[in-house]
């Protein structure tokens, strides 16, 4: 699943200090191998650098699902 900006995430990354926190994607840039990566800010501060797949959507953020 790809995130755009505002989109509401559930960051997953054992070694960071925001790991388990929502926090909402402020940047997607697409990296020279085509895969995209994400800048997350949380109420504390931002990560930059995430990759998709430690990303996950936050409850009440499926909004696809209520277009189908």
């Amino acid at each position: 699943m790809s995130f755009e900006k505002d989109d509401k995430v559930v960051l997953h990354d054992k070694h960071s200090e925001f790991d388990g926190e929502t926090g909402t994607v402020t940047q997607v840039i697409e990296s020279m191998f085509g895969e995209p990566t994400y800048t997350i800010s949380f109420d504390e501060g931002q990560e930059v650098g995430i990759a998709q797949d430690q990303l996950e959507a936050a409850d009440g953020d499926d909004d696809e699902a209520d277009e189908e």
